[in-house]
């Protein structure tokens, strides 16, 4: 009961409603016109006067309607009002005026029934209440009955004056159930007739796909650079605090090796954020490359105290661009993880080997700490690298040692 009341009477319903009145609105000057039309062709003055004529103009003024709604603004006044009024969610309708012959017809389509529905209903809402009342109190009325006016004779049985009665209150709610029909039907045809296209969906879900990748490049940006830079500083500081006193020359290279790791994350960080702002415009600093920065992050790394034994069998510069950023990136990564799990010597091997970079990253598993909520995204991003490159990856413990292992194709990396 409550259910068939809310759908009667509730909040949408009555949203619909004004919906529905709306297009009996515009369809006004539509039936102005079609009475233009119907008048002379019948040879009646006053087309209003006549019901069946009213009928006439009403759906004669139906296909100028259609006509009229190939007008570009059409379909976005329409789907603000459906959007507003009918309750449809925004993403199951389109933006923007039509453009394809199969978008004005559906346009066309929705804007006819739009019209011919709410010129039913705005009909029943002026002419059934006002009847429905009379049908109520008429019988009431004792002193109408025998007037020129009056009510028929027939009302004076009491079945008579019951059924009326009856039959005005019955009025009332099948033009709520009438309107709450009619707004449902438009709702659901809504996304069929002003939705979009599969063409426009598939768009949609394109542009959908690269802002996720933009999001996700740039996670793994900021997490493997700023990651791997906070852990260097840390170790590099709490070193140098510990031979503060005893070793001033090591203080000084940890604290120029902060410096100078601190400096070249800011940049990196710039190169990140450049995407967010125009792209790579002008005086964003270049990604790092396993060509360019390779010794940078060892030195870097070792400044902390930790002991990294690099072995590079293959020459960095002949390496595609994306492979040697992806894998300078990876390398920082693996690093990063060594430095966080407190486990040395890191050994680091770099080689080519049928047509694949292959890079391996092992260090004793040490006393791993707690790991810290939201953590566990590093291996998340090398693995996401190595699988956008077309290559493998494996990460595990065996045998006391954790081993990073990661297999890059060097053809066919565009």
């Amino acid at each position: 009961m409550t259910e068939a009341l809310r759908f009667l009477f509730g909040g949408r319903a009555r949203r619909r409603w004004i919906h529905l009145i709306l297009g009996g609105a515009l369809a006004v000057p539509y039936t102005l016109v079609g009475s233009v039309i119907v008048g002379p062709f019948t040879g009646v003055d006053n087309v209003f006067g006549s019901l069946p004529l009213q009928l006439g103009s009403f759906a004669l003024g139906l296909p100028i309607a259609a006509v009229t709604s190939l007008f570009p603004l059409t379909r976005p006044l329409e789907v603000g009002a459906a959007r507003a009024l009918c309750g449809v969610e925004a993403d199951l309708l389109a933006h923007g005026p039509a453009r394809t012959r199969a978008e004005r017809r559906r346009t066309a389509g929705w804007f006819t029934l739009h019209l011919g529905l709410g010129g039913i209903v705005s009909g029943m809402s002026l002419a059934l209440p006002p009847f429905a009342v009379a049908l109520i109190v008429l019988p009431l009325l004792s002193w109408l009955r025998g007037t020129p006016h009056g009510v028929p004779e027939f009302l004076d049985h009491p079945w008579a004056q019951a059924l009326s009665a009856v039959a005005g209150l019955a009025m009332l709610p099948a033009l709520a159930a009438c309107a709450a029909g009619c707004g449902t039907l438009l709702a659901r045809w809504a996304p069929a007739l002003l939705g979009p296209t599969p063409e426009d969906r598939l768009a949609a879900a394109e542009t959908r796909a690269a802002d996720l990748a933009v999001r996700n490049r740039l996670a793994r940006e900021l997490h493997d650079s700023v990651g791997h830079a906070l852990s260097a500083v840390t170790l590099q500081a709490s070193a140098a605090r510990r031979v503060l006193d005893t070793d001033p020359e090591f203080v000084r290279e940890a604290l120029a090796a902060i410096e100078d790791t601190t400096r070249r994350t800011v940049g990196e960080l710039d190169a990140v954020l450049g995407v967010l702002r125009d792209g790579d415009g002008p005086g964003t600093a270049p990604a790092p490359t396993l060509a360019a920065d390779l010794d940078g992050l060892l030195r870097r790394t070792r400044a902390g105290g930790q002991r990294v034994t690099a072995s590079v069998g293959t020459d960095p510069a002949a390496l595609p661009p994306l492979v040697s950023r992806e894998a300078y990136r990876i390398v920082q990564e693996g690093l990063s993880n060594a430095l966080k799990h407190s486990g040395e010597p890191v050994g680091l091997r770099i080689s080519t080997a049928d047509g694949h970079l292959e890079i391996t990253v092992e260090n004793p598993l040490g006393a791993r700490p707690a790991p810290r909520p939201g953590g566990g995204h590093g291996l998340r991003g090398i693995a996401d690298r190595v699988r956008l490159l077309g290559g493998t990856s494996h990460a595990g413990a065996s045998d006391g040692t954790w081993c990073l292992r990661v297999r890059l194709p060097l053809k066919g990396s565009a």
